[in-house]
């Protein structure tokens, strides 16, 4: 199954037909390209990274989708809605990404968005997490130097690492929302499967798989 349907669900096809997309964190156009396949008028990729734009490039050149899909660090064009996967866990100012999300948005547009897993996942930590919970027990000073060992990009904290850690929880999430031009019309919470028995609005933090939800402006 695409990564698209697994964490948005079958219905994400029909939602993005005929649409202008923006994939907000394409990376090497994997997404994008699928969207286009699947019956949206135009995609739009963004990312910070000129090597994954090229790469995002050929890859719509090769799936026969080039003159559909555009990808660019300055989108200019408003959307229908956008898809946000896995990148509110490494935003590194996910309230500016927020507000420029809004941007891109026509009035009656819509944000898709699943993340995870958030920070007290036991693994959170995501590279740092040799074992559950590890990037919660060490220090991040401790992890960072463990991580030098054979990594040499000077990074000495989480969110200076490759991709970007910014220690995203739930809660933080959902104040960020607040705060925001958006509110949830939907939300929800997916528990890891095997701790289904034990997931509850108090150990969610803990025993979330992934978050996803779809937000729309505030009104007026």
């Amino acid at each position: 199954r695409s990564k698209l349907e697994t964490l948005l669900g079958p219905a994400i096809w029909s939602a993005l037909d005929g649409k202008v997309v923006v994939d907000f964190g394409c990376g090497d156009g994997r997404d994008a390209v699928e969207i286009a396949l699947r019956g949206s008028r135009k995609v739009i990729g963004i990312d910070i990274r000129p090597q994954a734009l090229a790469d995002a490039r050929m890859a719509a050149e090769r799936a026969g989708v080039g003159e559909q899909c555009v990808f660019t660090t300055e989108p200019m064009e408003k959307s229908d809605v956008i898809v946000s996967l896995d990148g509110f866990e490494h935003f590194a100012d996910p309230e500016g990404v927020l507000g420029l999300m809004r941007n891109l948005l026509k009035p009656d547009g819509y944000v898709l968005a699943a993340f995870g897993p958030t920070w007290f996942h036991p693994l959170g930590g995501h590279l740092f997490s040799v074992f559950p919970w590890a990037h919660l027990i060490f220090t991040e000073k401790s992890l960072m130097r463990w991580r030098s060992r054979f990594k040499a990009d000077g990074a000495t904290k989480f969110s200076e690492v490759e991709g970007g850690l910014n220690q995203m929880t739930i809660h933080r999430f959902k104040a960020l929302i607040d705060q925001s031009e958006f509110r949830f019309a939907s939300f929800e919470a997916v528990p890891i499967r095997r701790m289904r028995f034990i997931w509850s609005r108090t150990t969610q933090e803990f025993l979330t798989s992934i978050v996803r939800c779809k937000l729309v402006a505030r009104a007026a």
